[in-house]
């Protein structure tokens, strides 16, 4: 195997050594013996599980919105790989979700939310993340640009809030993790993905985190690569996926 082809096929588990290859090769088919692999949702699904390490875990990844050939499980996942082929931005919510995001395989712009909104944070007393989250909306930021959170439910209230106002993000991963409005901010995300048709990939429950929304996001890069090389036709929904066998 040459050292592109190496890069293609491993980069999406970050593997850049052979031994990182095998390790990275076996996990992920230890991860398809547990779960489907017939859908592009499935492949979320399968991301969430070997990030997680948790079998489970993919019964608990909610898909929602719409991205124009229909309201299926890929959607979002259809949504989000046009937007990286299109290079939009990507924005997280805080640093740890940025440093996860793959740098391989896309040319868009990774930025964080935090850092901005400062003075309204101070002026209003909310928390950082929905002050920057607010702040950047009203620089039309978020217009077709994926918006990744995976620490704070704030932030993905905000957002919800933005969606509600005519914002409309190319697709949203919102993974927040706590015992605090966690869960509640994740069905928020919904509520709103469903009623303007925005697509979303969130989950149920109390768990969740940076790292698994920058996973996530990073698959929507992976299956954008699968495009750009033709494994993958964006332009079918998942039942004629699943029918055809047209899948990664």
């Amino acid at each position: 195997m040459t050292d592109q082809e190496f890069e293609e096929e491993y980069a999406d588990l970050g593997a850049t050594t052979q031994n990182a290859m095998d390790i990275a090769e076996t996990s992920m088919d230890i991860v398809r013996g547990f779960t489907p692999d017939e859908t592009l949702a499935d492949r979320v699904r399968q991301k969430s599980v070997h990030s997680m390490g948790d079998i489970e875990f993919q019964h608990l990844i909610e898909f929602t919105g719409d991205d124009g050939i229909g309201d299926d499980e890929d959607a979002p996942i259809r949504a989000g790989a046009r937007a990286v082929l299109e290079v939009a931005d990507i924005f997280t919510d805080i640093t740890m979700v940025k440093a996860g995001v793959t740098g391989r395989g896309h040319d868009c712009e990774v930025s964080k939310a935090i850092g901005h909104g400062k003075e309204l944070a101070a002026e209003t007393g909310m928390t950082r993340t929905a002050a920057a989250m607010l702040e950047l909306d009203k620089e039309d930021a978020f217009e077709g640009a994926i918006v990744t959170i995976g620490n704070a439910p704030t932030a993905a209230l905000a957002l919800a809030d933005c969606i509600e106002q005519g914002t409309r993000p190319a697709v949203v991963v919102a993974n927040p993790v706590g015992f605090v409005k966690a869960e509640e901010s994740r069905e928020r995300i919904r509520e709103v993905s469903e009623a303007f048709g925005v697509p979303a990939i969130t989950h149920v429950g109390r768990r969740g985190g940076s790292g698994l929304a920058a996973a996530l996001t990073n698959e929507l890069i992976h299956v954008a690569t699968d495009v750009r090389t033709d494994e993958i036709d964006l332009e079918i929904d998942a039942e004629t996926r699943a029918e055809t066998g047209e899948n990664r």
